[in-house]
């Protein structure tokens, strides 16, 4: 799950699906029909194979490693949001910025979504990414 830090864009899906790279089942297939289609007289070197292994390790523990910074970056976005709490902000829309005071936050999809008063309105579901100036 993507959290946008304030003042941050959000990542296009463009950029996700470059990024998605080999997954550790599509590495499974690979050596389990590498294995499957050798030949019975030149079996894989013993070298080759332990080689093989330490990258479906190293794949599993990037994999781990992936899923613990996503959840801290899920924390940080939530500490973000709860530290603007009675704050006065400056949120870009488009046709300018708006300012006004955090009121409430809400977690839609387990993403921070504020609730800022102005004079005039009142503004809900506005992202992190949104807020342009914090006071």
């Amino acid at each position: 799950m993507a959290v946008d830090a304030i003042g941050l864009t959000a990542p296009s899906q463009s950029t996700v699906a470059q990024n998605a790279g080999i997954s550790q089942d599509d590495f499974l297939r690979i050596l389990l029909t590498q294995l499957r289609f050798q030949d019975p007289l030149k079996p894989i070197d013993n070298q080759q194979f332990v080689a093989q292994l330490a990258q479906f390790s190293a794949l599993e523990i990037n994999r781990q490693q992936s899923e613990k910074i996503d959840t801290l970056l899920t924390i940080q976005g939530a500490d973000q949001a709860v530290a603007l709490l009675g704050r006065s902000v400056d949120v870009a829309t488009g046709s300018g910025s708006i300012s006004g005071v955090v009121s409430a936050i809400s977690f839609a999809s387990g993403e921070p979504r504020l609730t800022v008063r102005t004079a005039v309105t009142t503004l809900v579901d506005v992202r992190l990414s949104d807020v342009a100036l914090v006071r």
